[in-house]
């Protein structure tokens, strides 16, 4: 694998090129047939969205901040491109779209040492298994 300045991936282990996303970029076309093929959930999905982003007790930009941390977490470039954008529509700096990373980042490491404790366990009775 051959990565960049950037850390993108440029060739595999083959030297095959792979630039290209294996997420196709998002179209109408692609909108378009996702509500043909399913059109009740597709306009309950736009009602529920439009709900959740909508100002409330959290400002509509606190929500697109919390948007575009989740969607670090959950790693969707769709997401992460949408609600970026939407976050600086609200008016969130870039500093602010930063910090609201990092926070996905320190949560997603977060999750991984609590976890932590699962192996701790493990091996603890493991190691006490052997003792006997």
């Amino acid at each position: 694998m051959l990565l960049t300045e950037n850390g993108e991936c440029t060739k595999d282990e083959g030297g095959r090129d792979v630039s290209e996303s294996i997420y196709p970029p998002s179209s109408q076309d692609l909108a378009r047939k996702r509500r043909e093929l399913a059109p009740t959930s597709q306009s309950a999905f736009d009602g529920f969205s439009k709900s959740v982003f909508a100002e409330g007790a959290l400002p509509a930009k606190t929500k697109q901040l919390i948007a575009v941390a989740a969607a670090h977490i959950t790693q969707c470039p769709y997401c992460i491109k949408g609600h970026t954008k939407a976050a600086m529509k609200h008016g969130a700096s870039p500093q602010e779209i930063m910090e609201a990373i990092w926070v996905a980042a320190e949560m997603r490491a977060g999750g991984a040492y609590a976890h932590s404790a699962i192996s701790l366990t493990t091996m603890n009775e493991d190691q006490a298994q052997h003792e006997r």
